[in-house]
């Protein structure tokens, strides 16, 4: 099934008609759980992956000590089979009509998967094989550029542990680009980590349902001037709301519109468009091999909409909770955030960048 993004609320450049000049186009990959395969764009699918070609591996040691402990060894940690057996007890309990929820019996088992496990000694030096997160394809990604070389599949790593970077909290990523008719023989059994650090990383299989839509750049980054008069406009927008609500006398919950959760950045999976700066300022993301001004790449979301964005919910889903259906990946950024990806558009294959916000 298709993925049909609602029309906004309001016609934005109506509003302000100067935003034409800032307007881009994303692609919203609303992945979905299914059953992909090597061939296909995925997010925690199998990969179009060489037979012949080492599977990418984490070297760090994942040891640093904070506060007298040491974080992020990899000695120690859930089991990704058991991660996913737990979520489809949950997911099938939750389901259950009348009764909803988990019986006794499978919150006792759900305790049993949600244990540490512990590796030898051993472990914490040896390569640890990071996880296929995603793989996207250009002929279904309209908003993908080519890799280098012209490649059209890009194939997205990460590793299951913190501890990485000079803050020894950092995540590690690994981008691949590739093309895909130089595959001939694919590896049928990947190597897998045996434990890993944090059950946001391990993604769930999903399809994806590519949908390209308009976009606007974050309002912190837009002219001065603009800038303050869409801030002007949702404070009046704002008064107004409330002051309706004081005159209600029948409940009226009615909210309203905003530039950031309604008509500028979507929510969720994505492929091109603009970075969403919510958590920090905005700050400068250059190449640091050639310093030209950085394009979004991909966003790795941890919820394909919430609250405040709900607007950005498909069509097609009108009916479904958020807590069933806005988060099908599994994927959980940080603190339920997200993670943005940067490429150099004078030469794709110079190294990524990437911010969590």
């Amino acid at each position: 099934m298709s993925r049909t993004t609602p029309p906004r609320p309001l016609d934005v450049e109506a509003l302000f008609p100067e935003l034409a000049a800032h307007r881009g186009t994303t692609t919203r990959l609303h992945p979905r759980p299914g059953r992909p395969g090597a061939a296909d764009s995925s997010v925690g699918g199998p990969l179009l992956w060489p037979a012949d070609e080492p599977w990418p591996v984490c070297t760090e040691p994942h040891s640093h000590a904070r506060g007298g402990h040491a974080r992020g060894s990899r000695t120690r940690g859930l089991r990704p089979a058991d991660i996913h057996q737990r979520r489809q007890i949950l997911a099938a309990a939750w389901a259950r009509e009348p009764n909803p929820g988990p019986t006794d019996e499978e919150r006792r088992l759900l305790e049993r998967l949600g244990r540490e496990h512990r590796l030898d000694a051993a472990a914490e030096s040896g390569p640890l094989p990071l996880i296929g997160l995603a793989q996207l394809y250009r002929r279904d990604i309209p908003d993908l550029p080519a890799g280098p070389g012209d490649c059209d599949l890009l194939q997205v790593f990460w590793c299951p542990f913190d501890a990485h970077g000079p803050t020894g909290y950092g995540m590690l990523l690994d981008l691949r680009w590739r093309r895909s008719s130089e595959v001939a023989d694919v590896m049928a059994v990947p190597p897998r980590p045996q434990v890993v650090g944090y059950e946001g990383y391990v993604p769930e299989p999903c399809v994806l349902h590519p949908e390209q839509v308009a976009t606007y750049p974050f309002a912190g980054l837009l002219p001065e001037d603009l800038r303050a008069r869409i801030d002007a406009w949702e404070e009046a927008l704002e008064e107004a709301l409330e002051e309706r609500a004081g005159q209600s006398s029948d409940g009226d919950d009615a909210t309203g519109v905003a530039y950031q959760y309604d008509l500028s950045i979507p929510p969720g999976w994505r492929v091109g468009g603009f970075a969403s700066w919510h958590a920090t300022d905005p700050y400068p993301m250059n190449c640091r091999t050639c310093s030209a001004s950085m394009r979004l790449l991909l966003t790795v979301d941890s919820s394909e909409w919430d609250g405040g964005s709900g607007s950005w919910k498909p069509q097609e889903e009108g009916d479904v909770l958020p807590f069933l259906a806005a988060g099908p990946t599994e994927v959980t950024v940080g603190r339920s955030g997200e993670l943005n990806v940067f490429a150099c558009p004078e030469e794709p294959g110079h190294p990524h960048r990437w911010c969590v916000q």
